[in-house]
């Protein structure tokens, strides 16, 4: 292909009649799973063993480990974020495929469509696949690191008026969710997650804790942000307020791209985000952004690899609070 060729134009795809030539049935999607979650040497969930039967007489777990204190019996799906789910490997493949190729999201009625499932089932799918995607950098980000907030709740004009001037009063929006994410230029890598406050202690503690001592960090005029040069950072503001986007390298272009694309992904996909999943539609962006540079197969690949070690029952999905509303995941800040 010429090298002048559009896009990531390098990047392998699937097309969905490879997809489902890939996939024709649940028993060669669930070796897939498999070969992606152990590459070959199974080993037991429970103990770690791995003298582990296979082809168990079992419906649902075909594995057995041998160990003399364990012998428990488990399938592809046991410790991870599929754990306990009745639908079938070949449906979740497609499922996470769509996941991954629909880069401004997709709905929970789309998908509900396209598998023939229903829409609930559909929603909790997609909130499984985003926990999935709930990972922070192996080692530190080494820089530049762009960092930025973002605030989330609807538009102005759709606010009512008794309610707008209240709304729309102070930097961001009073009373939106606010949206935070650090981005290693180097690897291309973000974190990004929802937060209570922006002051200083929890913007700085959230680059503190993803960023090595001493980078270069790239914000806006954000006095929150100040803070960062006592601590060793290399800080470097741009003027928003100034009119002033880029001077030289020192920019936040990057990390605003992500949020472009996520507020792209609620409008146009969503249309509203429950305060208490939020993290999870951030999850889903921030993981797709750092995916971006492998073909296809390989994204599929690199999802199932992260679902191991997770559980999201959908009882605790829909918890509720004391005063009647879904209760906000606990996530401490910094993350």
């Amino acid at each position: 292909m010429a090298k002048s060729a559009p896009g990531k134009h390098y990047r392998k795809g699937l097309t969905l009649t490879a997809l489902f030539d890939k996939f024709p049935d649940d028993k060669t999607a669930e070796a897939w799973f498999a070969a992606q979650r152990w590459g070959g040497n199974i080993t037991c969930p429970h103990c770690g063993c791995d003298n582990v039967q296979t082809g168990a007489a079992h419906k649902t777990m075909p594995y057995r480990c041998r160990a003399a204190d364990c012998r428990k019996r488990f399938s592809t799906k046991t410790g991870t974020v599929l754990e306990a789910s009745n639908i079938g490997c070949r449906l979740w493949a497609i499922a996470i495929y769509l996941v991954l190729t629909n880069l401004k999201g997709i709905s929970s009625m789309k998908l509900h469509r396209d598998l023939g499932v229903t829409q609930s089932t559909a929603w909790f799918m997609l909130h499984r696949i985003r926990e999935a995607f709930a990972n922070g950098p192996d080692t530190l980000f080494m820089g530049p690191v762009e960092v930025d907030e973002t605030y989330v709740d609807g538009k102005a004009k759709n606010i009512p008026l008794r309610d707008r001037k209240r709304r729309i009063t102070g930097r961001g929006g009073v009373d939106k969710a606010i949206v935070v994410g650090v981005l290693d230029r180097p690897t291309g890598q973000v974190v990004a997650g929802p937060v209570h406050h922006t002051t200083s202690r929890t913007l700085v503690g959230i680059v503190h804790s993803v960023t090595d001592d001493g980078a270069q960090v790239y914000s806006d005029e954000h006095r929150s942000y100040r803070p960062l040069a006592s601590l060793g950072y290399c800080r470097e503001a741009v003027m928003h307020s100034a009119a002033e986007y880029v001077r030289g390298d020192i920019h936040t272009n990057s990390i605003e791209s992500l949020w472009s694309m996520f507020k792209r992904g609620y409008v146009g996909a969503y249309h509203h985000m429950s305060r208490a999943h939020l993290g999870r539609y951030v999850n889903e962006f921030a993981g797709r952004h750092n995916v971006r540079e492998m073909g296809t197969p390989q994204q599929m690949a690199a999802v199932v690899g992260d679902m191991v070690g997770k559980r999201l029952r959908y009882d605790n999905l829909v918890a509720v609070g004391p005063v009647g509303t879904v209760a906000e995941p606990d996530r401490s800040e910094p993350w």
